[in-house]
């Protein structure tokens, strides 16, 4: 008894705050959907079509100066940033009609190399086809859709189907939010963006397993507690676990983010969004959703056979 009661009385009274989150989570996830139907996402050349061209400088690049130059010559909507270091410049350009990928790379080259910034050598000249680009779309929709489907199935034969209900609860929650972020930012979303979401989506799973796993194991050895005080309990034992990983996790992703150079920006970007909220969310919208739908002990309990007890008679 002294021991049960030493348990319950955790030393956070995190599902104490349960409502205020929710409310939260539900204000942010409406804000991510307004944004989205508002704004949209600023798709990059993986899914709109389009050239992608690579160019290295002797010295530092003046990216006004380039823009500028591409203005002058007809590439209006031209998007020009660095690549890894100042003197690697890499420009993106919607698809032209009448134009291969020869003459984008003759024209490129002409503006880059009048463009004041000394020689120029292109190193790279990729084309992506819009139809191409709007199939990516299609897919990479499609396998989030599979990976939430797929993570349910789990779940379910793992726990127990409310638990799934909230797991699932809790990676809509993460990923409607990073994709709120994204359009309200509108930060390019590209090929290395959507994978960063499906990373965020094992992740939280991850985070979610392991809290579930604690609030299972305690249904069943704290036999005199209620629903929230167990769910309590477990968050308070998983907790120092949970801020260790995500912190260690985020050190590498800021890192990437602030040295990492423009290529990964926007993946690291994501990453940091995702375990930020998937963090938060495997310990109240995950816990919370199960507690919403009437988690009690007995539904931890192995369903008994009618007629058990006449097969234990020898």
């Amino acid at each position: 008894m002294a021991r049960l009661k030493q348990l319950v009385e955790a030393r956070y009274d995190i599902m104490g705050y349960r409502r205020p989150a929710m409310f939260l989570s539900i204000a942010l996830m409406v804000i991510s959907v307004i944004a989205l139907a508002l704004r949209g996402l600023n798709f990059g050349i993986d899914f709109t079509g389009g050239y992608v061209v690579e160019a290295g400088f002797e010295q530092p690049a003046d990216l006004g100066e380039i823009r500028s130059s591409l203005a002058e010559n007809g590439f209006d909507d031209a998007v020009v940033q660095f690549f890894g270091t100042q003197s690697e410049v890499m420009v993106r350009l919607a698809p032209r009609e009448g134009l291969s990928g020869a003459d984008i790379n003759t024209q490129v080259n002409g503006v880059l190399a009048g463009a004041g910034q000394g020689p120029v050598d292109l190193r790279r000249v990729e084309f992506v086809g819009p139809q191409v680009g709007e199939e990516l779309r299609e897919q990479g929709g499609l396998s989030v859709l599979l990976a939430l489907g797929a993570i349910v199935i789990y779940i379910w034969l793992r726990f127990e189907k409310k638990f799934s209900v909230g797991a699932v609860a809790a990676l809509i929650h993460d990923v409607v939010i990073t994709l709120g972020v994204f359009a309200i930012s509108q930060i390019e979303f590209d090929l290395s963006v959507l994978a960063a979401l499906l990373a965020v989506i094992g992740y939280s799973l991850n985070d979610t397993i392991v809290v579930f796993d604690r609030i299972r194991e305690n249904f069943l050895t704290l036999r005199k507690s209620n629903t929230v005080d167990t769910i309590n309990v477990s968050i308070n034992q998983t907790l120092s676990r949970t801020i260790i990983t995500s912190f260690t996790t985020l050190l590498v992703l800021l890192a990437l983010f602030f040295i990492g150079g423009e290529a990964i920006k926007s993946f690291s970007m994501a990453l940091i969004i995702g375990v930020v909220v998937g963090t938060y969310s495997s310990i109240y919208v995950a816990s919370s959703s199960v507690i919403s739908l009437g988690l009690q002990r007995e539904d931890m309990l192995p369903v008994e056979k009618e007629g058990s007890e006449l097969d234990e008679i020898p």
